[in-house]
């Protein structure tokens, strides 16, 4: 009796099952709380894991595509997830630019650029930014993510520096226009779509791409796992590499230091403090001075190449560029001038120590000023300026305190010379 108060016929339950299945396939339209993005979440065909669920898994993949996937990906009708004017923009060209980044993009005539990026996705976040000169600090981006609950989240970055506190939500340079950007995900991939409207027609331009694999903290982004920065030619669709390890800085770095900001110092202390020390005082001046100019050299050297790499145009980079070469041709007049020196007899020992002295003091300042510009342009960590404010501190106490006793001796010596000898008349 009981069983029979509440019959339930079977084909009601196949239609309730049928139309639970349909569910599961419809697509999710989401409007964030932030009123100048729309953002669109796309299931992945009826996988119950279309939206990001843990903080464990990885962003923009661990590889790129072989030819056959980046046509599949790239001939994907994007009007069946993504809403006007993105999904009916006509005459994209799509190009794979790093890891498993494509980047969609149509520039019009009257300079407006319609731009979709795509990359694998399970959760964190995934971001593009513009930069002036190649480099983060300064630059701008467009960040997009699913949050935890499956939220959409798409919005413009400013990079002030390379601290996350420095990486400031809602702030931009970009050139958005009325068009509201959108994210959405569609199979394995993310989509991040966005308009800009430039003054002129975009050529090449310094790109910035990164994902992170964990969620943002109330819109601050959480660190990085990769970052890659590229020369993108909107003109050709062509793309260079931009990106400089950071061994590679820090090599270039460290070389400098150790050359200009210690052996060259110290080696510029010796002739001028300890000459009474004759003639240790000679040889360890030239030996140091020339191990010096080595770590110079290699560091000038290691710095083309570099700079060859970055291949941007920066007026602090090529200033930091020209004092270094300029460092390094007055090494070499010093290295010149120890093979030039003239005897102590000759008249014109005066005018080459006036030239040897004069022009390794130079060198020794500007080396200084060099380091200071690199560790600004590089973006180095509060370790690298707290390391060179240090040692630089401690040379100059250094020469402060021999200084002054090489002042108080001569005082002393002065003062304590004897009396000028005089013979007493014979009574």
């Amino acid at each position: 009796m009981a069983n029979s108060r509440f019959p339930v016929p079977d084909s009601r339950i196949l239609v309730f099952l049928y139309l639970f299945s349909l569910s599961l396939r419809a697509n999710i339209l989401a409007v964030a709380d932030n009123k100048d993005a729309i953002v669109v979440g796309i299931n992945r065909e009826g996988n119950g894991s279309a939206l990001p669920q843990g903080e464990n898994a990885d962003v923009g993949g661990s590889g790129g595509y072989s030819g056959v996937e980046i046509s599949e990906l790239c001939n994907i009708d994007i009007q069946g997830f993504l809403p006007p004017p993105y999904g009916n923009v006509s005459g994209f060209i799509c190009k794979p630019i790093w890891n498993t980044f494509i980047l969609r993009y149509a520039q019009r005539d009257d300079h407006v650029m319609t731009m979709i990026l795509s990359a694998t996705y399970t959760t964190g976040w995934v971001g593009m930014g513009f930069s002036k000169d190649g480099m983060m600090a300064g630059s701008s981006a467009m960040v997009g993510w699913f949050n935890k609950k499956g939220q959409p989240r798409i919005k413009q970055y400013y990079l002030q520096g390379t601290r996350s506190s420095q990486v400031i939500h809602d702030k931009g340079e970009l050139p958005l226009t009325n068009v509201p950007p959108v994210v959405a995900i569609h199979g394995a991939m993310i989509y991040m779509a966005f308009q800009l409207k430039f003054e002129n027609h975009l050529h090449q331009q310094p790109i910035i791409l990164a994902f992170g694999s964990r969620y943002p903290k109330h819109f601050h982004l959480t660190h990085h796992v990769d970052k890659r920065t590229i020369m993108f030619d909107f003109s050709g669709g062509s793309s260079s590499v931009l990106y400089v390890s950071s061994r590679e800085k820090k090599n270039h770095g460290a070389l400098g230091m150790i050359g200009w900001g210690i052996i060259l110092p110290v080696g510029a202390i010796i002739p001028r403090y300890f000459k009474h020390k004759d003639p240790l005082w000679y040889y360890l001046h030239a030996i140091l001075q020339l191990v010096g100019f080595i770590f110079g050299l290699a560091t000038v050297l290691l710095g083309i190449q570099l700079y060859n790499k970055l291949n941007v145009k920066n007026a602090n980079i090529s200033a930091h560029r020209g004092i270094g070469i300029f460092i390094l041709v007055l090494s070499i007049l010093q290295i010149l001038a120890f093979f030039l020196r003239p005897s102590k007899d000759s008249k014109f020992r005066r005018f080459w120590n006036w030239y040897h002295h004069w022009f390794g003091r130079f060198a020794l300042f500007f080396g200084a000023v060099n380091i200071v510009l690199g560790i600004q342009i590089g973006y180095a960590g509060n370790e690298w300026k707290i390391g060179y404010g240090f040692l630089l501190a401690v040379v100059l106490l250094a020469v402060i305190v021999l200084e002054t006793l090489s002042w108080m001796k001569k005082r002393s010596d002065k003062t304590t010379a004897p009396p000028t000898f005089q013979m007493n008349p014979v009574q």
